[in-house]
């Protein structure tokens, strides 16, 4: 994707992406953040935004299965968090760095995940003695698997420089009530092309047009997307 932006760069003088994400979390920290850090070098060439991982995300996602490591794996250290702040702030300050903090991919019953966004307090106190430049918070932080959490946990995450959230989990299946419910509703109406309650010689077109059903989940994504502002007390600040 780089490879395409610096092409696009080059000729329009932007990038075809504003940011990047980059997953080495499963490498080891030094290996993670050297090679992050050379990407971050070509990206930060062209003014882009760049999220970082460190520290291990529970459950699974993209066939990477983490639901039996360690928890101690699970939360990060604030001195690994520096390490990362010194590597990436000698290239750009546009970088993000998403620590772990108990977090988990997906939703599951209370009590299954030990989430701690406390600790995201303690990271950012360790680089204010570090760097001692008199900022309140001088990480800009990302909050991953937040899907399922409480008021409470993101009120604590944002209170300590959480400048983003994942709820990746919770807006699929937001996209899926609406065309779920619609499908219920409908289902006598999508059975056939030709053929339903109000009649046999009755046209089913109106029913089974995708821009029809996918609307509906439209919907019922946007409402949790609206819902979600409010909890990250972020309406019309966008």
């Amino acid at each position: 994707m780089l490879d395409a932006d610096e092409a696009y760069y080059k000729e329009h003088g932007e990038p075809l992406f504003s940011s990047h994400m980059i997953d080495l979390s499963e490498e080891d920290h030094a290996s993670n953040i050297a090679t992050t850090k050379k990407y971050f070098e070509r990206a930060a060439k062209m003014n882009q935004w760049l999220e970082m991982e460190i520290g291990i995300t529970g459950g699974e996602e993209d066939g990477v299965d983490n639901s039996g490591v360690d928890s101690s794996r699970l939360y990060t250290q604030p001195e690994d968090i520096f390490e990362v702040y010194k590597a990436l702030s000698s290239v750009s300050p546009n970088f993000s760095i998403a620590a772990a903090f108990g977090n988990v991919h997906g939703v599951y019953k209370p009590g299954n995940v030990k989430l701690r966004p406390e600790l995201l307090g303690n990271h950012q106190e360790y680089a204010k003695k570090q760097l001692n430049n008199g900022k309140e918070f001088p990480l800009y932080l990302v909050f991953h698997g937040g899907s399922g959490s409480s008021q409470e946990e993101f009120n604590t995450a944002i209170e300590r420089g959480v400048v983003k959230v994942n709820i990746d989990t919770d807006t699929q299946y937001a996209y899926l009530i609406g065309i779920r419910d619609y499908v219920l509703k409908k289902k006598d109406y999508i059975m056939s092309q030709v053929g339903n309650p109000d009649g046999e010689d009755k046209p089913n077109k109106k029913y089974f047009d995708p821009r029809v059903w996918v609307r509906e989940g439209e919907k019922t994504m946007s409402a949790r997307i609206k819902e979600s502002l409010e909890i990250f007390h972020t309406v019309n600040q966008i």
